[in-house]
């Protein structure tokens, strides 16, 4: 009786320690895997735009969080490929998210221009925790939306975020100014969010 109540209690905490962390599967679709296998980590991918219809359905779909592993060789392999997109002479941009490259997974890069010489960094399943109600006004384009810019008032001023690291780290970190625009812009690509939604919602608060 003893034995089969301390077997009880056994079996509970290790079901209740395993259902304290969250379970990912880090599972890339066949289709995902051949697009991001199908060159090496130096090549940069198509940028999906919001002009090519397919492109566009996709564009405004939401990604799924993946779980970080050094040891995959096909999420290494994107993770560089879509820093090599962002780097590339024909984008030239400050920010990207992996569903512009055609992946629905919640992976992006941001140039920290609040760090000394600028680096470019990955983040893997970023999330915004808070807004402040400071906003600031911006200009702001977009990779996947082409030759067009705008003016938005309503992003934040600064944020609050908690990602995971490629090293599978937890981190959580405070970011503001423009530096948080560009977190903003790419965690909207992640929920299928375009800026020309804020836009339009600037557009509505201002009319009369």
């Amino acid at each position: 009786m003893k034995y089969n109540i301390l077997l009880i209690i056994i079996l509970i905490l290790i079901i209740g320690c395993s259902s304290s962390r969250r379970v990912i599967k880090n599972v890339f679709s066949n289709d995902e895997t051949a697009l991001i296998m199908n060159a090496d980590s130096l090549k940069p991918m198509r940028v999906y735009k919001i002009n090519n219809k397919n492109d566009s359905l996709l564009l405004r779909m939401k990604s799924h969080d993946v779980k970080p592993n050094q040891k995959d060789p096909v999420l290494q392999n994107f993770v560089k490929r879509l820093y090599a997109t962002v780097k590339d002479s024909m984008s030239m941009g400050v920010g990207i998210a992996a569903p512009q490259v055609g992946i629905l997974k919640n992976i992006i890069w941001v140039q920290r221009f609040d760090k000394e010489n600028f680096p470019f960094e990955v983040y893997l399943n970023p999330k915004i925790r808070s807004y402040s109600d400071k906003t600031q006004t911006v200009k702001e384009g977009c990779l996947s939306i082409p030759d067009r810019t705008e003016t938005l008032n309503s992003r934040s001023f600064s944020i609050t975020i908690e990602y995971d690291t490629l090293k599978d780290e937890h981190k959580s970190e405070t970011i503001t100014g423009f530096t948080s625009v560009i977190f903003q812009h790419e965690i909207d690509h992640l929920n299928g969010i375009l800026y020309l939604d804020h836009l339009q919602k600037d557009l509505k608060n201002t009319k009369p």
